[in-house]
């Protein structure tokens, strides 16, 4: 028989880019550079280049990142990969509705946390958006040395705080992440831009 998501789910697990707050480097670059030469270098190096995962895995700290990615980008664009390198988080600004729908969960009883692929610079960002003891948890994978969707991550998110993978959502806005929690027996909602939809799946979704 079946019976409704919000029978089954009392946890609320979300990621944080582009579910709570906007990743969005072509922001950062426009801010910086002055052609599209200088952006898709800096794109390709910086944003997309193997330092940005290494920072999200914890190998490497945030402010690392310029002195490793230069040695692969032209002079002249150094002043503006800096820039790009020491600033990018000027893009994280909230989503719309971010803020109503973690009040939302959390007035309608759902436990409530954060499990974000981010470097150790989350720390100084995400505060502004909401405060960190707002949240039942918070798991930054820097902190673990893992990174989603390797299945381990959500696996020791749920030990880490004594959850049953049947009784959480994990919503994200990326299909492999949103596959990974599926692994680890998490129930699943990918994000598509309307925190709305969420709360309609959570009050008349049939599982």
């Amino acid at each position: 028989m079946k019976r409704l998501v919000s029978d089954m789910i009392k946890n609320i697990v979300l990621d944080m880019g582009n579910v709570l707050l906007d990743y969005n480097p072509e922001f950062v670059m426009d801010q910086f550079c002055s052609s599209e030469e200088e952006k898709d270098i800096i794109r390709k190096e910086l944003f997309n280049g193997p330092e940005w995962l290494m920072a999200d895995k914890g190998e490497i700290k945030d402010k690392d990142r310029f002195d490793l990615v230069k040695t692969r980008v032209p002079e002249k664009y150094h002043e503006a990969l800096k820039n790009c390198a020491d600033r990018w988080d000027i893009c994280m600004d909230p989503l719309d509705g971010a803020e109503d729908f973690c009040r939302y969960a959390k007035d309608h009883g759902y436990g409530v946390y954060i499990l974000s692929n981010a470097s150790d610079l989350f720390y100084t960002y995400f505060p502004k958006f909401m405060p960190l003891d707002f949240f039942d948890g918070v798991f930054v994978s820097a902190d673990y040395l893992m990174l989603k969707p390797d299945v381990k991550i959500y696996r020791t998110f749920l030990e880490k705080y004594g959850l049953n993978g049947s009784e959480c959502l994990f919503i994200d806005d990326r299909e492999d992440n949103i596959a990974g929690a599926g692994k680890a027996g998490m129930n699943t909602f990918r994000f598509t831009g309307n925190h709305k939809e969420i709360i309609a799946y959570l009050e008349n979704g049939l599982s």
